[in-house]
């Protein structure tokens, strides 16, 4: 850091600019007059609209407690009364007309409506009650309809209540006594509803939020309508409904439902079985609550435009205004830019920090910075992750290299010495090492030539059943040695635009170790079948299976399911990974599926080609 100029400091350039920020913003000052008149009628813009949102959520709860608008004309002069706007409601407009029947108006008999609805009142669909200044869709909380609990209930809940309350002031837990709009208590604190968190056991009698006889029989008719709207939208084969309704919460008291259906098991599913509880639930609720109407709201003529002068303390105001402008403009910056080179600086001592230590760097923001830290320690754990497969890579092909040879050497050495006879079943004994130790070799040159980008292809088009023939009679004798019966499956005749011999080598790769994995008396099945434009190709075995946490890693190099190193055990570790970059090669997917002692199967997805003479 001592050997960058000061002139290319970043905090330094960064004191410059928001000085010159500030010298900008100080010519800008003139302007902050009409910025205070600006924000005072912003300002009462926003009270006027949280007035609106008041009278629409005042007009909501009386049509979600009221089955029609009888009555209501007292409401709306009083909230007029109160804001100071106009406030009309009229009947809705269908396709078929487009008058509007007035309900109630605060303005005098005849005046115009406003050109257009700010709202329409709605609680089946509109909720103005759980979140203050806000239109939630749902259905209005305040809408409890056959959900109204008698006197009777209320008075009993109400004593259950006070006991639980005074249960839980024997715990330490200071509570309070609230009711739901369907008169239901519910006992909550300072944050919410005590009991939808931690219960003491001494107080969870389970009778306070027992459904009483009213909110049971209307659950018990809710049922028939969400029925039959789940038969109707085609789910007829469904567990029983089971319909609650949710008594923890402070603001609402409708039914909920908790049913698992036997057949529905994607969210599309499930939204259209939701909407056909909601639906007939808006169906129950729609006697006991007002028709849907418009709202229309008009503007009060009374107040006038406010004037603005430019007077002597205006003028100080500006001034002073100006100063701390500038003043929290260079001191905000110098912070700022303080914390920007915090992390700078935190990410170049960790880029100097030795290699093989792999430093990561804190993520402090969630600006540049932070971006530049988080890359930063991808990067390192990108590093040591690749560094830890080097030595892996390093370690395994030592091992895969160095059992032949020393089985070679060994023997070799033996002979030399004149213990061994070098006979027929000597010298065959070392011609298999070699060519285990040749087979390691080509398959390591195969993924080096993959892995650059350097594997050459003979596409032509095959015929997949000559195909899955030429690999069976290739394998047979090994299967029928193992006592693996070895057959294949052709459903019609599809083509493939492959190289034939390295998709034979694939395919090898798979029937090798399938029968390798089946026991005596156990079957190895290669089949292939036209799906669109792909071939589908399969190798299914009988035998041993993979566990469900080995099939992410059965494409790794080097990779057995058995941790014995014994060759004995499997093959080389490198014969699938070969099999996925073969298949990849040819723009197609290699996928695993097994069940311990059920078997497994490998799957090749790869291109379709025309067959010759159908072109």
């Amino acid at each position: 850091m001592n050997r960058i100029p000061l002139r290319k400091r970043l905090l330094v350039r960064l004191l410059f600019a928001s000085v010159l920020i500030a010298v900008c913003s100080v010519a800008a000052t003139a302007w902050l007059a009409v910025a205070t008149t600006t924000r005072a009628l912003r300002e009462e813009q926003g009270q006027a609209l949280a007035d609106d949102m008041d009278i629409l959520a005042e007009l909501s709860g009386y049509a979600a407690t009221h089955p029609d608008w009888t009555g209501v004309e007292a409401t709306v002069r009083a909230l007029s009364a109160k804001t100071g706007r106009r406030i009309a409601l009229t009947t809705t407009t269908d396709r078929t007309t487009t008058d509007r029947t007035p309900v109630a108006d605060s303005a005098p008999h005849g005046a115009s409506l406003p050109p257009r609805a700010a709202a329409t009142v709605d609680p089946l669909r509109t909720d103005t009650y759980t979140e203050r200044g806000a239109q939630l869709s749902g259905i209005d909380p305040r809408a409890v309809g056959p959900y109204r609990l008698t006197a009777a209930e209320r008075t009993k809940l109400d004593a259950l209540a006070r006991k639980r309350q005074s249960c839980f002031a024997r715990h330490g837990f200071d509570t309070s006594v609230t009711r739901t709009p369907s008169g239901r208590p519910v006992l909550t604190d300072d944050d919410g509803t005590v009991d939808a968190g931690h219960v003491p056991e001494a107080c969870a009698d389970g009778l306070l939020y027992s459904a009483t006889p009213t909110e049971e029989k209307a659950l018990t008719a809710l049922q028939g309508p969400a029925r039959r709207c789940l038969t109707r939208v085609g789910f007829d084969d469904f567990a029983p409904l089971f319909l609650t309704t949710d008594v923890t919460s402070g603001t609402s008291m409708a039914p909920s439902v908790t049913a698992k259906f036997a057949k529905i098991d994607d969210s599309k599913s499930l939204r259209a079985a939701q909407a056909c509880l909601d639906d007939a639930r808006r169906a129950q609720l729609d006697p006991y609550v007002a028709p849907v109407a418009e709202l229309y709201l008009g503007v009060g003529d009374s107040g006038a435009a406010p004037r603005w002068d430019m007077s002597t303390a205006n003028k100080a105001k500006v001034v002073g205004a100006a100063g701390l402008v500038l003043a929290v403009t260079v001191a905000v910056t110098a912070v700022v830019a303080t914390r920007l080179v915090r992390p700078l600086r935190a990410l170049t001592e960790a880029a100097q920090q030795p290699p093989d230590r792999h430093a990561r760097v804190p993520v402090t923001t969630r600006d540049e910075t932070g971006i530049l830290a988080e890359a930063f320690n991808d990067l390192a754990e990108r590093r040591e992750r690749l560094e830890a497969q080097r030595k892996a890579l390093v370690s395994d092909v030592a091992h895969e290299l160095r059992s032949p040879l020393t089985n070679i050497r060994g023997w070799l050495e033996v002979t030399r010495d004149g213990l061994v006879e070098p006979d027929t079943e000597l010298l065959g004994a070392l011609h298999d090492e070699a060519l285990v130790l040749q087979r390691v070799i080509d398959d390591l040159r195969d993924l080096a030539a993959a892995d650059a980008g350097t594997l050459r292809l003979h596409r032509e088009p095959v015929p997949a059943d000559d195909l899955l023939a030429q690999v069976a009679a290739a394998h047979r004798v090994a299967a029928d040695t193992a006592g693996v019966r070895l057959r294949t499956e052709t459903a019609g005749a599809p083509w493939l635009d492959a190289d034939p011999v390295r998709l034979r080598q694939a395919l090898g790769n798979l029937v090798t170790n399938a029968v390798r994995h089946t026991p005596a008396e156990g079957t190895v099945t290669l089949t292939a079948r036209g799906d669109g434009e792909v071939v589908v190709l399969e190798v299914a075995d009988t035998g041993t299976g993979i566990a469900a946490e080995d099939l992410p890693h059965v494409f790794e190099r080097f990779w057995r399911a058995e941790k014995s190193r014994s060759r004995r055990t499997g093959g080389s570790g490198l014969g699938l990974p070969i099999v996925r970059h073969l298949t990849a090669a040819h723009g197609g997917t290699a996928e695993a599926a097994g069940t311990p002692g059920a078997g497994s199967v490998f799957t090749l997805r790869l291109p379709a080609a025309t067959a010759p003479g159908d072109g």
